[in-house]
């Protein structure tokens, strides 16, 4: 099997591109800027779904579904929000079409069946949900109200790329509503961490915990809290979000409580997603120029076992170890896979699913029958090793953790050896041009130097990281007097 891979060194995002549809994770589709997720894309995806929702529910949280359109007038209820989604929404004018009398065997729009009110697709649903719970809130005794929807949405995006941004892409969004300030802004603070608890134990990428500024903040929200990822390109990437919005949806969409006292009070809210677009986080923090590189505990087959034969004969004799083996990690709950395809040999297998990024894999030849071992070969460092058949199943078990932490601690090098402290904007654009990364710089706390800055060399505040040190210092750009250190990068 030939990859012919774009190395990363070349055109890392000619080798993402290619590396996404090679490794059938997804490809375009007839409809402009939106994808289709291929079946090995998607039981990742599944298997990130499955982990979020067992922790979204160890946290308290159930699911439910609400409709894709939202009428326009709800749209723009709370006025920020609408106006910060505005440029990205498709918008349904017609509920019909019929057959086009001028050119036969065609369709057009019915002019007699326009809609009383246009539909907003949605591009996130707190005008939709707010509006259902006014009618769910009553009295303190119903809060906290703590909901989650696995859903699709649509973002209108002009410049677009598999997984890191679509027309149409999937998540999940929490929306939850409390009874006090302190609740909301402990909800929005718990879901940040429910985030980098998964994106580090699961993906395995390191992430920086922090608050965006205000002109980077979720439209309509008071605060947001972000995890923040770095690529082997050196660009930042946002893992997911979590935005305490105090009262203003609660505001907008008139949702009261009656507290202890039978005083009226407005809820207070939060919402927080992460998308698809972490499949892309997990392609470009790993992969190499042989293809993907999974972790353990995300991938689809965590093992494969290929075998090497020449008969028949052979090849029996090597299928009855096989499905022993298949036997015994299914009782470890480790997916396993056996490549017993007679239409390819094993050279394709190996590359296809080195390329594919199957942690482990299992190679059993005549020999190793003769001999009891097994080749044993890591995805992760592309080296092999020969061991004994007997206890290779619990070498393999300890094996797959190993590889999920060598892949954390290797992303976590990158990442803090990518972490560079600047005090002028000569050093600033030298490590942006020459080092990339995060950049740890002073700033003055104003929008329009955030704007200078972006404008100036297209990197932004990624966050200001929730563990900062308070110091005094200047502004790199400005000049004027600073706080304390803010985290720039060149971003996805």
């Amino acid at each position: 099997m030939s990859k012919n891979l774009t190395k990363r060194a070349e055109d890392y995002s000619k080798w993402y591109n290619e590396l996404v549809v090679k490794a059938d994770l997804a490809e375009n589709s007839g409809v402009r800027g939106c994808m289709v997720i291929k079946p090995y894309g998607y039981a990742i995806w599944e298997k990130m779904q499955a982990e979020l929702d067992r922790m979204f529910k160890e946290t308290g949280h159930t699911n439910a579904y609400f409709p894709l359109f939202v009428p326009k007038s709800m749209f723009e209820a709370e006025e920020k929000n609408a106006e910060g989604f505005a440029k990205e929404c498709a918008v349904v004018t017609h509920y019909r079409l019929k057959n086009d009398e001028s050119k036969p065997g065609k369709l057009m729009v019915d002019p007699n069946a326009k809609l009383e009110e246009e539909l907003i697709v949605r591009p996130t649903s707190e005008a939709i949900i707010w509006s259902t719970y006014k009618n769910w809130v009553q009295s303190y005794r119903d809060l906290p109200l703590l909901i989650n929807q696995w859903a699709n949405v649509v973002r209108w995006e002009m410049r677009t790329r598999l997984f890191l941004r679509t027309a149409e892409f999937l998540w999940q969004e929490g929306h939850t509503a409390h009874a006090t300030k302190a609740e909301a802004i402990e909800e929005s603070e718990t879901m940040m961490h429910v985030y980098a608890d998964f994106v580090e134990n699961f993906m395995a990428i390191p992430v920086i915990k922090g608050l965006k500024t205000e002109s980077e903040r979720f439209a309509g929200a008071e605060e947001t809290y972000c995890i923040e990822a770095l690529m082997q390109d050196g660009k930042a990437l946002q893992a997911g979000t979590s935005h305490f919005l105090g009262q203003n949806f609660a505001q907008a969409f008139d949702v009261k409580f009656a507290n202890q006292d039978g005083k009226q009070e407005f809820v207070w809210g939060t919402s927080w997603g992460v998308s698809t677009r972490l499949m892309g986080a997990l392609v470009m923090t790993h992969s190499d120029d042989n293809g993907l590189v999974l972790p353990p505990n995300l991938a689809p087959i965590q093992v494969v076992i290929v075998p090497i034969f020449k008969t028949d004969e052979e090849f029996d004799a090597i299928s009855t170890v096989a499905n022993e083996l298949v036997t015994q990690f299914k009782k470890l709950r480790i997916s396993v896979k056996y490549d017993n395809r007679t239409t390819q040999k094993p050279g394709f297998k190996f590359a296809e699913w080195e390329l594919k990024g199957v942690p482990v894999r299992i190679a059993i030849g005549p020999k190793d029958l003769e001999n009891g071992t097994f080749e044993i070969a890591r995805r992760d460092t592309l080296t092999k090793e020969i061991k004994p058949k007997d206890g290779i199943v619990n070498y393999i078990s300890d094996l797959l953790e190993q590889i999920q932490n060598d892949l954390f601690n290797r992303a976590l090098d990158f990442r803090n050896t990518h972490i560079t402290e600047v005090n002028s904007f000569d050093e600033f654009k030298d490590v942006l041009e020459n080092k990339t990364g995060f950049i740890s710089a002073h700033w003055d706390g104003t929008p329009e130097t955030e704007e200078k800055i972006k404008d100036l060399t297209k990197a932004t505040i990624r966050c200001i990281p929730l563990n900062r040190l308070e110091e005094e210092g200047k502004c790199i750009f400005s000049g004027s007097k600073s706080t304390g250190r803010v985290l720039f990068a060149k971003a996805y």
